[in-house]
């Protein structure tokens, strides 16, 4: 199937994680064999959180990521943003039972959050970026919103770099899970959606670039899951970073930069 791009990718992925959103999470947990829960963690872990901090949760979805995000926290506080209400509507009562007053839901658009500049420690995401109409202009938001030194985390899904297993994975995502997400979601083209926006998605290197073309410094990745999920960490610069990162007199960047970028990307 064609993925949506645009404005009317807006208006078809709202519409659809609608209509899952009872389901998600059992679907999530089924289809990833409960590993989900481990790359969350793992996402958690290298966002580092601080005790007492501020984090934001983007396309927090039921609010998965943003709970494990304030287990870390005993003392701060988790803002966990979705555009798709019934999503918010299905988290609520883990929210009830697990947040302990720490995690709250907003409506919000990832492409315009309606927070101020250098609000958050840190901005996490996980298998929401994917769905964006504008990849770059989410990632400028969340650079926005994150405090000087933040870091912003991406945990998306991929297409695995060894042949073999990217043709397990196309099978088992084209083949199986669409036929699961019929049978449990009752909604066969939405898990249809899925495995196609990941092979349209762009690769772990392209998608560290677009990061870097958001304002995002120190941008570096691995995979996990047998390389089917990639795991990004970038950090907003400092005042005295963004200086440095200025042209310099002759219009060229650092050398050092330059080589930093593309040791990263190996």
């Amino acid at each position: 199937m064609p993925v949506p791009v645009g404005d009317a990718r807006r208006g078809y992925v709202n519409a659809m994680f609608g209509r899952i959103a009872r389901r998600y999470d059992l679907m999530n947990s089924l289809m990833t064999f409960g590993l989900d829960r481990g790359w969350r963690a793992a996402a958690v872990r290298v966002a580092a959180p601080p005790v007492s901090g501020l984090a934001l949760d983007v396309g927090t979805g039921t609010g998965k990521l943003a709970l494990r995000l304030a287990e870390e926290m005993p003392a701060g506080r988790v803002l966990a943003a979705d555009f798709t209400v019934p999503m918010l509507r299905a988290g609520q009562p883990a929210l009830r039972r697990e947040g302990r007053g720490r995690v709250a839901f907003v409506a919000a658009d990832a492409l315009e959050l309606p927070f101020p500049p250098d609000m958050f420690d840190c901005v996490v995401s996980a298998f929401a970026v994917r769905n964006l109409a504008d990849v770059e202009r989410g990632f400028r938001e969340q650079a926005r919103v994150a405090k000087p030194g933040g870091r912003v985390v991406c945990l998306e899904l991929t297409t695995p770099p060894n042949p073999l297993f990217a043709g397990l994975f196309r099978v088992y995502f084209r083949g199986l899970v669409p036929r699961l997400g019929g049978l449990i979601a009752g909604d066969s083209e939405a898990y249809t959606y899925l495995p196609e926006s990941v092979a349209q998605f762009l690769r772990p290197r392209a998608l560290a670039a677009a990061m870097r073309a958001a304002g995002l410094e120190r941008v570096r990745y691995r995979r996990l899951g047998f390389g089917a999920v990639a795991l990004h960490i970038g950090a907003k610069p400092s005042p005295s970073e963004a200086r440095l990162r200025q042209p310099s007199p002759r219009g060229r960047g650092s050398g050092s930069h330059r080589r930093q970028a593309v040791l990263e990307d190996r």
